[in-house]
């Protein structure tokens, strides 16, 4: 543990963000599956729009990378579109 106050208090701020982030990337993970498991076409419309606005805030605040996001993206959409 740290000895300086100003980097204890990193350890606390460093320890809040990453469990907020790690919400952030496992919920968004949950509703991509909820996507890809999906079994009318419609209702993985309905989930599309959400999960693309999870993905862009995540590539935003850095917690994935913005091609990766814009990866995921892609691949859900190309999915929903092949879907009948």
């Amino acid at each position: 543990m740290a000895n300086i106050k100003s980097a204890q208090k990193r350890v606390r701020q460093t320890a809040k963000r990453r469990l907020r982030n790690r919400y952030k990337l496992v919920s968004t993970r949950t509703v991509i599956k909820k996507v890809r498991t999906a079994t009318s076409k419609t209702e993985a419309l309905e989930l599309l729009p959400k999960v693309t606005s999870m993905l862009d805030k995540l590539a935003k605040h850095n917690i994935i990378h913005k091609n990766k996001a814009a990866n995921q993206k892609s691949k859900l959409s190309r999915l929903v579109n092949a879907m009948n």
